[in-house]
């Protein structure tokens, strides 16, 4: 969204799908506080579910598919969601180097992203119109460019999860700045630090 305005966004779901969803009360909507939204994560098709949104499509939706672009390195450390579909990192570690100023190792984009991408929904046999759901952290620099280009792949339902995994930081208190609210995780949604191994993604592929 640009500079202090929220948006709404429009669009449909698939026949009943939309119905059921409208009757349950489910509202998909664009992030909806400036300081949370800037622009970056704005995509091109404008559709944005939070992290229970998400869920509540891929129970409707049997063909839904919900993507993880997070590194295997922070996936490790802060948890899976279940019911990911794929997983294919947007940015890794580079474990090769070493960042002395900023006291980390950087991150470097996967240059075999759009591949990976590509076969995995090949895969799962996704149409063009299927249900897409891309996550990343916090919903920001990563889910929002991923699902940029898959959109650009032909795909017209590609949703970004505005909150992400873990959702945002709290302002105040004894844990201020801990990313404890919201989110995937937060949101008593179904998680695990386990990973099916039929899902992890693996650098050779």
């Amino acid at each position: 969204m640009s500079g202090a305005a929220s948006h709404s966004v429009g669009f449909s779901y698939r026949g009943a799908a939309l119905a059921t969803l409208i009757a349950l009360g489910i509202s998909v909507t664009a992030i909806a506080q400036a300081e949370d939204a800037p622009s970056y994560r704005e995509t091109q098709l404008g559709l944005y579910v939070t992290a229970s949104e998400a869920y509540d499509l891929l129970q409707q939706e049997s063909d839904a598919l919900l993507i993880d672009v997070r590194d295997p390195v922070e996936i490790k450390f802060t948890g899976f969601a279940e019911p990911t579909a794929i997983h294919v990192p947007w940015v890794i570690t580079d474990t090769a180097q070493f960042d002395a100023d900023s006291k980390t190792w950087p991150t470097v984009r996967n240059a075999s992203f759009a591949e990976q991408i590509r076969a995995a929904l090949e895969a799962h046999q996704a149409n063009d119109d299927t249900p897409i759901i891309v996550m990343c952290r916090s919903g920001a620099t990563r889910s929002a460019p991923a699902a940029d280009l898959i959109t650009e792949m032909g795909f017209s339902q590609v949703y970004s999860v505005s909150d992400g995994f873990e959702g945002g930081t709290l302002a105040e208190g004894d844990s201020k700045g801990v990313r404890a609210r919201d989110g995937w995780r937060n949101s008593g949604l179904p998680w695990s630090y386990e990973i099916d191994p039929d899902i992890a993604w693996y650098e050779s592929k």
